[in-house]
């Protein structure tokens, strides 16, 4: 690991309580990750405290029309925080305390599992932004203590669901997206 291999995970300024328990799910199942209470900060200070804490990239978990939110992604450079695209639109979650899992314990590796060619550009594009290996599921089962499942569902809408390994059971969250919007690449 780098000097700079943490992510910074925090929220809109006025999130709602469903925001707050995602975003510490997530903290709990994506290693490497900061949680911080935005407050009143600003883009530019967000980027501040994310250099502070050793974070070289920012989410955002955002409200977005009064609904769930949205998932944005930052690398921090020298003009302060640059997006990453896409852009992810929340069309459904289900949080950690819908499952019944036994008390988590720590965990320590990660892994990004695909099921079919509909979810093969978002794992690649995860895997890259938050350093993550892509796997195949056989081989993710015999080094990996969780994967981050990345699947379409029957309305052929991407999801992403976090499951411990060997047993595959769904620990959460459980992500459901509206359709991804992708920026242009330059």
């Amino acid at each position: 690991m780098n000097a700079h291999s943490k992510i910074l995970l925090t929220t809109s300024r006025n999130p709602t309580s469903t925001i707050r328990t995602f975003c510490n799910d997530l903290t709990r199942v994506i290693l490497g990750m900061v949680r911080v209470n935005r407050g009143k900060m600003s883009m530019d200070e967000v980027a501040e405290e994310a250099l502070e804490q050793g974070a070289d990239r920012v989410i955002i978990v955002d409200r977005w029309q009064g609904g769930l939110g949205k998932i944005e992604f930052f690398h921090i450079g020298a003009l302060g925080l640059t997006s990453f695209s896409p852009s992810l639109y929340l069309a459904g979650i289900r949080l950690q305390r819908e499952f019944q899992p036994a008390k988590l314990k720590p965990l320590h590796s990660l892994v990004i599992t695909q099921s079919d060619d509909d979810s093969l550009r978002m794992a690649d594009t995860l895997s890259k932004f938050l350093n993550i290996p892509v796997l195949p599921e056989k081989e993710a089962l015999l080094k990996y203590q969780v994967a981050m499942h990345i699947s379409s569902d029957a309305k052929r809408r991407v999801q992403i669901t976090f499951m411990l390994l060997p047993q595959k059971v769904e620990i959460g969250p459980r992500i459901t997206l509206s359709p991804v919007m992708w920026k242009p690449t330059k």
